[in-house]
């Protein structure tokens, strides 16, 4: 039996009825809140601008970011309500560390975070790119990898704070540097997955309703207010 994505959201609504989605909401607002990063303002805003159609980079001190379909605009949080302003900013501070430059491009065929994340590497002058989906979830890559495998994962968006990303963006750039980095720590945490199942499938709902696959990646200016 296949199911398209209306039955799928039929599915989950039904589930989550069941379940009482307040009291997974409930849990999920009372999770540990990560560490505050004073380098970025409470108020700074992120504004997102498409510029056209993406140019794959020659530069080979680059890291290019890919963001999910809906990231920065139908959607600006995680799933554990992280600003993408905020998240954005962490990645980028961890590329510039390391003497790197950054590009981001938005990725619409797909929502598939591994392959964003491959498309980012093929658009990279380094060969190296990030993937972001909307909920968190992101991948390091290579493009000379196949789709499915990566760099590193952190597939656990519920356990992703803000000095996690920093330190991606970190990785990210060491790895464009031709260096072989520790891979970044992950948290493991049995609980994450039950806690956040039925909210995380609606936000990938909504992220593969933004899905066009005959669009092509669009290059992105980025500015934080």
């Amino acid at each position: 039996m296949t199911f398209d994505a209306n039955m799928l959201r039929s599915v989950i609504e039904e589930v989550m009825k069941e379940m009482n989605l307040d009291e997974a909401l409930g849990a999920a607002q009372a999770a540990p809140a990560p560490a505050a990063v004073t380098t970025i303002p409470e108020t700074s805003k992120l504004t997102l601008t498409e510029t056209g159609e993406a140019q794959k980079g020659a530069a080979p001190d680059e890291v290019v970011i890919g963001l999910a379909p809906a990231f920065g605009t139908k959607q600006t949080k995680t799933i554990i309500d992280l600003p993408h302003d905020k998240v954005l900013r962490e990645i980028i501070a961890g590329i510039e560390e390391e003497g790197m430059k950054w590009r981001i491009i938005k990725v619409y065929r797909t929502s598939d975070v591994s392959f964003i994340a491959h498309d980012a590497a093929e658009y990279s002058g380094s060969g190296i790119g990030i993937g972001i989906q909307s909920k968190g979830t992101t991948v390091i890559h290579q493009k000379d990898l196949p789709p499915l495998s990566n760099l590193e994962l952190f597939s656990q968006a519920p356990l992703i704070d803000l000095d996690t990303y920093r330190k991606i963006g970190k990785n990210a750039a060491k790895y464009a540097k031709g260096e072989a980095p520790t891979p970044v720590p992950t948290k493991n945490d049995q609980m994450a997955r039950p806690t956040y199942q039925a909210l995380s499938a609606l936000l990938h709902i909504k992220e593969t309703e933004l899905v066009d696959n005959n669009k092509r990646p669009q290059a992105v200016t980025v500015s934080f207010q």
